[in-house]
């Protein structure tokens, strides 16, 4: 029997009646192994984080063994990660292979049973004492790095820990006893002021106690620089270089729990960076520029809109625009063939090669639209920022006195949505969709929608529908001009009868069933007589009778878009009856979703629900344009087309190399 085995079997043949202390060994690392025995399972805290802990401070506890069978080596019952700890240190030579470990020597047969003992024996300190322990060891001098490297953690915890430490010592206590949350202290931590402490949490009912309302409660006159956009504008780093106050909440995450404290520094910073804007687009030659941080729809719908002119495209601008056209309507093909096909991948693989298109397109033709001098000299523009932070730019904007002088050249130029005067529609207002985010079969879908939709809000508005009809009675008999409808007298209404072919789903639409109700309704008044109808016209009211006459005039309004790329007609009625699609129209799966790529779907749905972007791009598309149907629901959201243009942009630097790249490339 080696030495090893004799001096364990009188140890163990005195357990009995030795007291613990005499049972207290040394072993060498070498000679210990874990055992099966060892009741914890499950591992725990890092073993790194413990190596390193022992590495500083030493083994603080000794482990628990028993002799094992071989009769050479201990096996460890209780101290298992202490033992992987050191072993651990070993492999990385901090300490001696075999370096001497204290161990406690219990029998073989109450192995598990002291296992057990020393695990649910144990019981964890409560937090606000190691809150406090933390203060204290700051107090006597040790500095926060050398703290969180004692105990592994990084000097954030550290400071998050004396941060607990400083909270009011009544809602410390409140804390002990199990009646404020962890959350709420670390929310209350946001400020060290113990009274505002006490005030937000005591004075406020137990339903508004949550750490989010206490934390809103003790930040509410200063601000979120994560959610406001001035902040995001202005800029954090700018703001602080001028001496602007910080609030930092340490127990946020990312790159939010950071509140300015210094509102009217905010304001001023922002007013300086918008009038430096808005010195560089006076510089343009706009009679007025105004700066200010927010401007509403309303404030917009105040000001007319100046008049851009189209230029003449030079040859080569002609030979681009036309080969992008052309480029385009192939793919648009190919994407209806695909969807038909039911070959989402590679419909959704055309689709992005159409938007990269569609874009260049659109930067060609924005190119070619400006403001004459003349109406710049009348006309101004507005600097402000939008929500995400960003600064925006209004241009073109005109007062009722300022357009005084513009507004009937503006009106012969527009018209109402003749054939012609669509044609020549170059205003700011009437610039087409982004051309590729759908199909030209999508696009005319939708404006079958849209002409629905404007039919009944005309049949609604009878001084818009009479306008409409005088328009063009104005420019056949005083102006000698081509107008697509006959109108009285030798009266003929071409009634639009295409949409269903355009758009399945039109008969059960909310626009096309309003609008045969309200013929069905008129119908039922009226005679069915030649005679007997125009004696109860002559008779009726000139009012009813300028009502009917919208209802007529409405069946005849067509804004059917052929192709995506073709600018839509109809923009002034539309504004004259004031069209609201979301009122007669819904996004559906099977309506508009199910009919674009994934791409355009995901960044719909960015708009009206980002927070669900990420989960659905995992989903089939399928799904996702189910998805995006329900998500939609209720938030008014519309596709372009059915939207006003947004900001001008730049035309991208590479549009021509776009433009002439092989049509090959399209099909690849």
């Amino acid at each position: 029997m080696n030495a090893i085995t004799q001096t364990a079997t009188q140890t163990i043949a005195t357990l009995e009646t030795a007291a613990p202390a005499q049972n207290l060994i040394r072993v060498p690392l070498s000679q210990l192994r874990p055992s099966r025995r060892n009741v914890r399972k499950t591992a725990g805290q890092s073993i790194d984080a413990l190596a390193a802990s022992i590495a500083r401070v030493g083994l603080l506890q000794n482990l628990t063994v028993i002799l094992a069978s071989d009769g050479e080596h201990y096996e460890v019952v209780a101290g298992g990660r202490r033992l992987a700890a050191l072993k651990l240190l070993a492999k990385k030579r901090r300490i001696p292979k075999d370096w001497d470990v204290p161990c406690l020597l219990v029998a073989d047969g109450s192995a598990r049973t002291v296992s057990l003992t020393e695990n649910v024996q144990r019981e964890a300190m409560h937090p606000a004492d190691q809150f406090e322990a933390f203060a204290a060891l700051v107090a006597e001098g040790r500095p926060i790095e050398d703290i969180a490297a004692d105990f592994s953690v990084t000097p954030l915890v550290v400071q998050r820990r004396l941060k607990l430490a400083n909270v009011s010592p009544r809602l410390m206590a409140d804390y002990r006893a199990d009646a404020v949350t962890l959350d709420q202290l670390m929310a209350l931590a946001i400020t060290d002021d113990h009274s505002a402490q006490e005030a937000a949490f005591y004075d406020a009912p137990t339903w508004q106690r949550s750490p989010s309302a206490l934390r809103e409660r003790l930040t509410e006159r200063e601000i979120d620089a994560h959610r406001h956009p001035l902040v995001r504008f202005v800029g954090l780093d700018a703001y602080e270089r001028a001496g602007g106050g910080i609030r930092r909440d340490l127990f946020a995450e990312g790159d939010e729990g950071i509140y300015l404290t210094d509102a009217a520094l905010l304001e001023r910073l922002t007013q300086d960076k918008l009038a430096g804007i808005a010195a560089e687009v006076k510089a343009e030659g706009w009679a007025w520029v105004d700066a200010t941080p927010a401007v509403t729809h309303a404030d917009l719908q105040s000001f007319q809109r100046a008049p851009r002119e189209r230029r003449n495209p030079t040859k080569r601008e002609a030979g681009r625009i036309e080969k992008l056209q052309a480029k385009l309507h192939e793919l648009a093909e190919a994407v209806d063939a695909s969807l038909d096909a039911d070959e989402e991948e590679k419909a959704d693989a055309l689709q992005e090669k159409g938007e990269a298109l569609g874009e260049q397109l659109q930067a060609l033709e924005d190119g070619l639209q400006d403001y004459a001098a003349n109406v710049k000299a009348a006309a101004g523009a507005i600097v402000t920022i939008d929500r995400s932070g960003e600064a925006v730019v209004h241009r073109g904007l005109m007062r009722e006195a300022e357009a005084k002088a513009l507004r009937t050249l503006e009106r012969l130029r527009q018209g109402f949505g003749g054939e012609e005067a669509g044609n020549d529609d170059e205003g700011e207002d009437a610039e087409p969709p982004k051309a590729a985010a759908m199909s030209d079969r999508l696009a005319q879908r939708l404006s079958a929608h849209r002409t629905a939709a404007l039919q009944i809000e005309v049949a609604r508005h009878p001084q818009a529908a009479l306008a409409a009809v005088v328009h063009g009675m104005v420019q056949v008999v005083l102006q000698n001009s081509r107008y697509g409808h006959d109108l009285p007298l030798g009266v003929r209404l071409t009634v639009q009868d295409r949409l269903e072919g355009m758009a399945p789903d039109w008969p059960e639409s909310p626009a096309a069933m309003a609008l045969r109700e309200l013929q069905q309704e008129w119908a039922g008044k009226l005679p069915g007589g030649s005679a007997e109808l125009f004696a109860a016209l002559l008779a009726m009211p000139q009012d009813e009778l300028v009502r009917l006459l919208a209802v007529c005039v409405s069946a005849t309004v067509d804004v059917v878009t052929p192709r995506v790329t073709q600018r839509q007609s109809g923009k002034e009625l539309a504004q004259a009856v004031a069209l609201d699609m979301a009122t007669w129209w819904q996004p559906t799966a099977e309506g508009f979703f199910r009919h674009v790529s994934k791409a355009v779907i995901l960044e719909a749905v960015g708009e009206f629900a980002p927070d669900h972007v990420t989960r659905l791009a995992k989903l089939k598309k399928a799904d996702i344009a189910s998805e995006a149907e329900r998500l939609a629901d209720g938030t008014g959201w519309m596709p372009a087309i059915f939207k006003a243009e947004g900001p001008e942009q730049d035309a991208p630097e590479d549009a021509e190399a776009v433009a002439d790249e092989p049509a090959e490339a399209l099909a690849a």
